[in-house]
This record gives structure tokens, sequence and C-alpha cells, in this order.
């Protein structure tokens, strides 16, 4: 084989891993985020509040899925993340499937709690796979394109799952997304191949695994991750705000139905947000590879700009404009992402790589999928009072804000990302 040949085929194998990554990936937020289309049929069918509501979406999940994420992402670095990631897409799958059979409150909270177990042994394994095919100069764009998965997923979740809703009932629809995962779970175990680690940047990891409390440390005394990590969390809290109680505001206040609003709102988060994601990922690598701190800043200057066009979106009196008016915003509330995941692995040792990117995620999901569709709860029963069915209006509104302060903190980031950066081991 010559060493054109032998090229491609490195090259294939790892576009091949990535794609089918992006699939899982998909999978993982189509069962994820399905909850958010359904939520009203199943408030009412329920009697539940919108604060429970927000703690079935938000807290219940998070909390199992961050906290766990982080001894399964140690266990990743030491062992096949390949077989891990196919065993944990059966678990949430089949947790999914189960929440159609919920008969209450309690039944539903322990299914979500399922696939928030499930989900925790997704990313952080598949983070750690990536950054092994892909060099430096390109991960970004690479873990862009793998958390092309996040639309993706929210697009076709929305979709199936508010004409389901529409024709079949809010239980069908969690069985129709659920049951398909547990197919893709073979693929993963026999087609994909565990990469060496080390193998972008031609380098071999140190046997000594770190322990989670010396890469706490390690990660915490990097100035630029103290900063990129919270600002995440922040942008994570609006952007899960968002996502989960938009479709209840638009029904709300505008009377939509689930399957229309599954349809635009699926495609204004499925195509504006793929294009943030991918965009964001290669304006970072383009900018951040002249100058790092532009790694971050790119994130900044986009979140800065969604706040008064999110309040716009969400103080609009028709449906229609209040939809096209998320468009932009949506796109630059996802830059973020792929820097933000590239950068934790940027500056991290290689047997580390998987448990820093559980602390990244366990911190953005605790604040921001934890906190951030349960604040929104509150503030719309707080809010309710004064102005009824369309507190989630206000609600949503007061969420936006949160943009302007994670954009300072990309910016502090920024300024000591180079420092902090791991070339060697």
């Amino acid at each position: 084989m010559t060493d054109t040949e032998a090229r491609n085929k490195v090259l294939g194998v790892r576009h091949y891993v990535l794609g089918v990554l992006v699939v899982v990936y998909t999978f993982n937020f189509i069962d994820r985020q399905i909850l958010s289309i359904l939520l009203d049929p199943i408030k009412n069918e329920l009697g539940l509040s919108d604060t429970a509501m927000g703690m079935l979406t938000g807290f219940a999940f998070a909390t199992f899925y961050a906290t766990l994420g982080i001894p399964i992402a140690r266990y990743a670095d030491r062992s096949n993340r390949r077989n891990l990631v196919a065993l944990s897409l059966g678990i949430w799958s089949m947790m999914t499937a189960i929440s159609g059979l919920a008969q209450n409150f309690w039944h539903l909270l322990l299914a979500r709690i399922g696939v928030g177990i499930g989900e925790a042994g997704c990313s952080p394994p598949a983070h750690s796979m990536i950054a092994d095919y892909y060099p430096a100069n390109q991960r970004a764009t690479a873990l862009g394109i793998y958390s092309l998965g996040i639309p993706f997923g929210i697009m076709f979740g929305l979709f199936a799952g508010g004409w389901m809703n529409e024709f079949f009932g809010w239980r069908a629809a969690f069985f129709v997304v659920g049951l398909p995962g547990i197919l893709l779970a073979f693929v993963v175990r026999f087609s994909i191949t565990e990469p060496p680690r080390g193998l972008a940047e031609g380098r071999v990891a140190n046997s000594d695994q770190p322990t989670i409390k010396e890469t706490v440390k390690y990660l915490w005394n990097k100035r630029s991750f103290r900063h990129f990590s919270f600002a995440a969390a922040l942008t994570a809290f609006t952007g899960y705000g968002i996502i989960t109680w938009t479709p209840s505001f638009l029904i709300r206040s505008f009377d939509m139905g689930t399957g229309e609003i599954g349809t635009w709102f699926g495609l204004i988060l499925g195509i504006p947000g793929g294009i943030g994601i991918a965009l964001g990922g290669f304006l970072a690598d383009k900018f951040g590879s002249k100058d790092p701190k532009w790694y971050l800043w790119t994130a900044a200057i986009a979140l800065l700009l969604c706040v008064p066009l999110n309040i716009t979106a969400y103080l609009m009196t028709d449906s229609i404009t209040a939809l096209f008016a998320m468009i932009i915003p949506t796109m630059l509330g996802n830059f973020y992402q792929a820097t933000s995941f590239s950068q934790t692995q940027g500056i991290s040792t290689l047997r580390m790589r998987a448990v820093a990117a559980g602390i990244l995620l366990f911190i953005i999901n605790i604040i921001g999928l934890g906190l951030g569709p349960q604040t929104v709860g509150i503030i719309s029963d707080l809010f309710n009072p004064s102005f009824g069915k369309e507190s989630l209006r206000y609600a949503l509104a007061v969420c936006s804000l949160f943009h302007a302060w994670a954009a300072w903190h990309f910016f502090l980031g920024g300024k000591y990302l180079k420092d902090d950066l791991v070339l060697t081991d």
C-alpha cells in the first residue's frame, strides 16, 4: 500500500467514525428533547404544573446525566470507548421507549432518570475518540460536525414528537423515537474502529491515568477553562430554557398545534442551529489558528448579538414574525459548542481527555440543563398571576439576558487560552 493509499484509508476511517457518531448524537438529542414538544399534552393528562414539567426536562435528567458522566468518562480513558458508546446508546433508547408507559409523574421521572444515566456514556468517550482521529487545527471543525447531532436531533425529535402526538398521542411518540436506537447500538459496536490514543498528534499516551480529583485540579488551574466552562454553562442555561419552553410558548400565545410547531420550530433549530454549530467551529479554527484567543472570542461576539435578537423574538405579537425572528439568534447561539469542546481537549493530556469532556459536560448540564428549564418554569409560574397564559413569553425574555454574562466569560477565557494549550504530554 502506498503512502497516499494509507493516508486515504485513515481519512476514510475517521470520516466514517465521525459520521456514525453524528448519528448517535442525533439520537441522543431526539430522545432527550422530544419531551419539550410533548410538555403541554403530558401536563394536561397528568395534571402537572410548569415547575414539575421543568423538573422532568431539566434537573431530574441533568443530575444523573452530568454526575455519572465523570466516572463513566474515567472508565473511558482506560478502556474501549466504542463499546461504552454502544452500551449507553442501547440503555437510553430503551428508557425513552419505556417513557411511553408512564402513568404518573413518578413513572415519568424514573424513566427520564434512566435516559440520563444512559446518555451519560455518550459524549465524553466520543469527544476523546474524535480528538484522537483529528489533529488540533481540525478539531473544532470535527467536533462542530459531531455537535450537529444536537440541532438534527432536536429537529427530528420535535417533528416526530409533534406529529405523532397529533395522530397517535404522546405515548406513541416515545416508542417511535426510542426503539430504533437499540438497532443503532449494534452498528456502533460492530462497525466502528477504536483509535489508538494520541493518533492524530503522533503522540503516545502515558500509562499513568490521572484521578478524577487530579483532573479537576488540573483543569481548575487553567484560567481559560474556569472562564469558558462557566460561559458555556450560562449559554446552555439560556439555550435549554428556550428549546424546552418555546413550543409551550407557541401553543399558549398563538394556539399553534404540536405538529405545526414541530415542523417550523424544528426546522429553525435544525437548519440555522446546525449552521451555527458548524460555522462557529469553522470560524474558531480559522481565526484561532492565527491567534488562540479567537477560539473563544468568536463565541463571545455571537452571544452579545443574541441578546436583543432573542428578546425581540419573544415580544412579537404574531407567530410567523416570532418564528422568523428566532432564526438568527438560534444560529449565533450555537457558535460556542464546537470550540468549547475542542479547547477542553486542547488543554488536556491524553489520558484525561474523556474525563475532561465529562467535567465540562457536568458543568454545562448542571447549570444549563439542570437549572435552565427549571428556572423558566418557575419564573413562568411566578409571572402567571400578572400575565396569565403570556407568562412564558416574559420568562423566556428574562432567560435570554444570560447570554451577555456568558459573552463576558468567553472574552476573559480567550485572554488566557494561549498559555493553557497542551502541545506535548
